[in-house]
């Protein structure tokens, strides 16, 4: 099984899971706050993908949400850990917890395969809609096999833009609504759903001009920063260099407004480096 295949034989089975159990009680756990959850799910879903990329790539490296401890220093840790592996897959068994918690309907399933630390698979599912998002580095971005491209607006003004709410690590989560504000008036509108894999996936398929968030981890973003990338977007941090799998404040965009997105971000002083 090649690893594009691999993938998203992953996402689905474990997409069927999350699909089963969305509107059953979840037993749910907090990890480094009231905002950061998880449930048996979440945990369930990743031990599915990880069986299922340890029978076609048993040499593979593995780094998973659900195995690392809670908190931006250990996910930290944990990436430096993992990253210099030839091959490393880099999972979120639900990216959106809180809203799978409380029946929002918009999470997925988010799996990339890095390999030395350069993204070369990325596969996102919704299981409610049965949207696959796939892309390999070089090939182009689809959606449920159909080619997509990112939007055509070239100013501010005409943008549809995402973020999100942050847990709130060194007090990142009201730097990153400092950001909300401060673009919200320059842009058509801002949308804030909770899941940063399906923000980018939405980038990607020219639902969204852009995203920005700060404070995420590799899981989050791996799979939809390549999915943009092919998809002819342009994805950095949030100061404007290069995306690589240990960014945490993102911008991800159709390449035309990104500019005026990071000028924004300096104006505001909500980069996220400023409290590095």
């Amino acid at each position: 099984m090649n690893y594009l295949d691999t993938a998203v034989h992953a996402a689905r089975q474990a997409g069927a899971l999350i699909r089963e159990k969305a509107t059953s009680a979840k037993r749910v756990k907090t990890k480094s706050s009231a905002h950061d959850l998880v449930t048996e799910v979440d945990q369930a879903s990743e031990e599915i993908i990880r069986e299922i990329i340890w029978d076609h790539h048993p040499e593979h490296g593995i780094l998973g949400e659900e195995g690392v401890q809670p908190g931006v220093e250990a996910s930290k840790t944990a990436l430096e850990e993992h990253r210099s592996k030839e091959y490393l897959w880099i999972v979120d068994p639900i990216d959106g917890t809180t809203n799978f918690v409380h029946g929002f309907p918009f999470f997925c399933v988010s799996i990339a395969l890095a390999e030395r630390e350069d993204v070369i698979v990325g596969v996102i599912y919704d299981p409610l809609r049965d949207e696959l998002f796939t892309a390999e580095k070089g090939k182009g971005a689809y959606l449920n096999g159909e080619p997509i491209r990112v939007s055509g607006e070239s100013h501010l003004e005409e943008a549809l833009l995402a973020s999100g709410i942050p847990a709130d690590a060194r007090g990142i989560r009201m730097r990153n609504v400092e950001g909300i504000l401060h673009l919200a008036p320059r842009c058509r509108n801002v949308r804030t759903a909770g899941s940063a894999a399906l923000h980018l996936a939405s980038v990607a398929a020219g639902r969204l001009s852009g995203f920005w968030e700060l404070e995420l981890n590799a899981w989050d973003l791996a799979a939809g920063s390549l999915l943009v990338q092919e998809a002819g977007g342009r994805v950095t941090d949030t100061v404007g260099r290069p995306y690589d799998i240990g960014v945490r404040h993102i911008l991800a965009t159709n390449g035309r407004i990104h500019d005026d997105v990071l000028h924004g971000l300096k104006e505001a002083g909500v980069t996220g480096f400023e409290q590095s």
